[in-house]
């Protein structure tokens, strides 16, 4: 696959691997997956839906995670930056930011030669791409922002089972980790679930690229970040925030409050979804986007 090789804004030698759907003269759509998640989920088919809409896909590994950059031997105490964050104390160091990872996603497009993307991120990725429209709104057609929060400790908090699912010890031998990931369903949609497509998704990913080191730096990052909201009220960009019902991971309130900080932003709040995209789920979605992305396009 092809990759992107930059000098970043935090002054590290960067390469993101990347790949792209569709044709470069259409409006581009860049996707920007979550927490420790790989750019192979967003699966081909997926991302097929929006090509046949007239966009342009691109989707990325984030820094630390897939085949992209990793910053071995890079060491982060996790817990004194969440509880500085929580505390409203002074943020420790952190190895980097949710706004180094925007900038690689805007020398990504540097990269491509595009000038302004559709942006839209999922979970994590959602907060990144809050990040890149607030610091680069000129290089931002439209905002969809998937499961995610603005960054208020107060809303979208986590439950106690979602948060232990996500923080445990990933299993170190590939039998382990594929038997492991039904645990992982807890908030996922309670339809479309299945232990089935939960291992075939973990085989997938430890395959690719088994990476557990990099999840305590992009979750300082998060933490690190702090609170978005005043930056995303003073917004002039069309965004869509969508939300599952089941979301125990980051609940619905961090959806409904991100929606209700963006002037004009549409929400979209979705049963039988969960902190995940379902497949059945796809054509809706993607109308709802495609609905947004054409209708800001026109605007440009």
């Amino acid at each position: 696959m092809p990759q992107a090789q930059f000098t970043s804004t935090d002054n590290r030698s960067i390469t993101l691997e990347y790949d792209t759907f569709g044709n470069p003269s259409d409006p581009a759509l860049l996707l920007i997956m979550g927490y420790t998640a790989q750019m192979v989920a967003w699966e081909p088919e997926f991302c097929q839906h929006f090509v046949d809409k007239g966009h342009f896909v691109i989707r990325f590994d984030n820094r630390d995670c897939g085949l992209s950059t990793k910053l071995d031997g890079v060491s982060v105490n996790t817990d004194e930056v969440i509880k500085a964050a929580l505390m409203e104390e002074p943020i420790p160091p952190v190895p980097y930011t949710l706004s180094d990872m925007a900038a690689d996603a805007a020398k990504l497009l540097d990269h491509l030669n595009i000038e302004r993307a559709h942006i839209l991120g999922a979970s994590m990725g959602g907060m990144i791409a809050q990040t890149f429209a607030i610091e680069h709104p000129h290089r931002t057609a439209s905002l969809i922002s998937v499961m995610s929060t603005p960054g208020d400790p107060a809303v979208g908090q986590s439950t106690p089972e979602a948060l232990a699912a996500l923080l445990a010890p990933p299993p170190a031998s590939r039998e382990e980790y594929i038997a492991a990931s039904p645990k992982w369903q807890t908030w996922q949609s309670k339809k479309h679930r299945s232990d089935e497509l939960s291992k075939r998704n973990a085989a997938r990913d430890y395959d690719r690229m088994f990476y557990p080191e990099g999840a305590p730096r992009q979750l300082a990052a998060i933490y690190a970040s702090g609170n978005r909201s005043e930056h995303l009220a003073k917004l002039n960009i069309p965004t869509l925030v969508v939300h599952g019902v089941d979301d125990t991971l980051i609940t619905p309130s961090g959806g409904e409050r991100t929606a209700e900080l963006i002037p004009g932003a549409k929400y979209m709040l979705v049963e039988d979804m969960g902190h995940d995209l379902p497949k059945p789920l796809w054509p809706s979605f993607v109308e709802a986007v495609t609905a947004l992305t054409l209708s800001a396009s026109t605007k440009v």
